[in-house]
């Protein structure tokens, strides 16, 4: 800043004896553009009923593509006799979503931290959610499964890309306040898009199946899920809005040492980030790949109705919905994230085998997983943020969802060809999933290990995490 803009505004001026006076210097177009609000108000980007308000569009951005995300296993009874499909076909249709992932969500994080922007990188991105999601549907519409493939795999590009600057963006406007319960919020939103999926697309279908029988019904519910992508499309265009005038009001430096983000940054990251990616791939395949096959595995195990195992499926989602923003207000006070990440590994795991192993009520089961899947998400995304510089951010981000879509992609395959030369069992199944989470309890363990030799600040409480980043601070100021 040139050194007369660093002058104040009100100036003292003597003139030999006489008695100094103020001279008001007047203030300039850039003074009054750039000043923060004097109302501590909605308006203030800083407080922090505006920041909860852009919480509200950064939620509500990736609703739709999380509820087009599982209209597939809402309709899985749908798809496989419209369309003539077996276990491996169907879970094909999940698995494409995640194939294009492995690298371009790296790349889309990579993007977001060098190119596009959070901002503009979060409009291209739900721009190509919407137009896979219309290719979906339109391929269900005409009954070509080839097509629906397409629309799929072009819909997985952007989703996973559009997570990724969801995170970006809550790191940048929660950061050292409410991060914890942002991603507890975030994630409350899209199981909640999902679990509204899991109510809404059977009735629905039964509803549009009066007027257009067949294939054609259910292109025409894909399309009315669509809606749910143009107004998530809506969102995003107002919280780039917001963060816009925020950042030129508060003159944010996201980078105040001026690095620059690139693909090999990703090779200095240290042993905890890849335990971190490893958990993230090992949990969510327990619980993703299972939910997409679940109706038909309460249908078999249970004796279920396909309403009645939608519903049970769903619980997953909407004790998620209720329960992450509480987890992470409570891990925003009380920390210890890999405590909470330890925990909910064994209550999952504890899940499993009571749906495998007993004949307990299935309602149970899935609260625990819905509990421990909503304690898992609030305190392991934050890592992250904990580990990296904020300029590596989309990268860091980008990769784990890659190894997290490797993951889903391969597992879903694999979980499809197990039920079918099962004869339809999901025994052999579930002891596969079991096996992932046996995984992601070891690297947990690692994690905590590594943070404890180093000294690090991943299991701290937050006040500790306070002394720690003070004397950080302190230390690189001496030296």
């Amino acid at each position: 800043m040139p050194r007369e803009e660093r002058l104040p505004i009100v100036e003292s001026s003597s003139s030999g004896d006489d008695e100094a006076k103020p001279v008001v210097r007047r203030r300039s177009t850039r003074d009054t553009v750039l000043a923060v609000p004097t109302d501590p108000g909605c308006c203030d980007p800083d407080s922090t009923p505006h920041r909860f308000l852009a919480l509200v569009f950064m939620c509500l951005l990736g609703f739709g593509s999380y509820f087009c995300y599982d209209n597939p296993g809402a309709l899985q009874d749908v798809f496989q006799k419209e369309l003539n499909l077996n276990a491996t076909e169907f879970t094909f249709i999940y698995s494409i979503y995640s194939w294009p992932n492995i690298v371009l969500c790296f790349v889309g994080g990579f993007l977001i931290d060098r190119v596009f922007g959070i901002r503009m990188g979060t409009i291209i991105y739900m721009l190509i959610v919407l137009l896979g999601q219309l290719i979906f549907s339109t391929g269900g519409l005409l009954g070509k499964f080839w097509l629906m493939i397409v629309g799929r795999f072009i819909f997985g590009i952007g989703a996973e890309s559009l997570a990724v600057a969801q995170n970006s963006y809550a790191v940048l406007w929660f950061k050292g306040k409410e991060l914890n319960m942002v991603f507890g919020l975030q994630l409350s939103v899209a199981r909640f898009g999902s679990t509204v999926n899991f109510w809404s697309m059977q009735p629905l279908y039964g509803y549009v199946s009066k007027f257009y029988a067949g294939y054609t019904g259910l292109g025409v519910a894909l399309f009315i899920a669509s809606s749910t992508c143009v107004m998530s499309l809506i969102c995003t265009l107002i919280l780039g809005w917001m963060d816009k005038r925020a950042e030129r009001i508060l003159k944010r430096n996201n980078n105040p040492g001026g690095e620059i983000a690139k693909l090999s940054d990703i090779v200095s990251f240290k042993m905890d980030f890849w335990m971190v990616s490893v958990v993230c791939v090992a949990y969510y395949v327990a619980i993703f790949p299972f939910v997409a096959l679940g109706q038909a595995f309460f249908i078999s195990n249970f004796q279920m109705t396909p309403e009645q195992a939608n519903n049970v499926n769903s619980i997953v989602y909407l004790i998620s919905a209720i329960a992450s923003p509480l987890f992470g207000f409570i891990i925003d006070r009380v920390g210890r994230n890999v405590s909470w990440v330890f925990v909910a590994t064994i209550s999952t795991l504890v899940a499993h085998m009571l749906l495998t192993f007993s004949h307990l009520n299935p309602y149970i089961s899935m609260c625990i997983m819905g509990l421990s899947y909503s304690m898992l998400a609030a305190s392991l995304w934050p890592l992250v943020a904990l580990i990296v510089p904020e300029y590596q951010l989309g990268t860091a981000y980008g990769f784990c969802q890659s190894v997290q879509n490797l993951g889903l992609a391969v597992v879903t395959i694999v979980a499809g060809m197990i039920v079918d030369s099962s004869g339809g069992s999901h025994f052999w199944l579930q002891l596969f999933f079991m096996l992932f989470l046996l995984i992601s309890l070891i690297a947990t363990c690692v994690i905590w290990a590594y943070d404890r030799k180093h000294q690090g600040n991943l299991n701290m409480s937050p006040s500790q995490r306070a002394t720690y980043h003070t004397s950080m601070y302190v230390n690189i100021e001496s030296s």
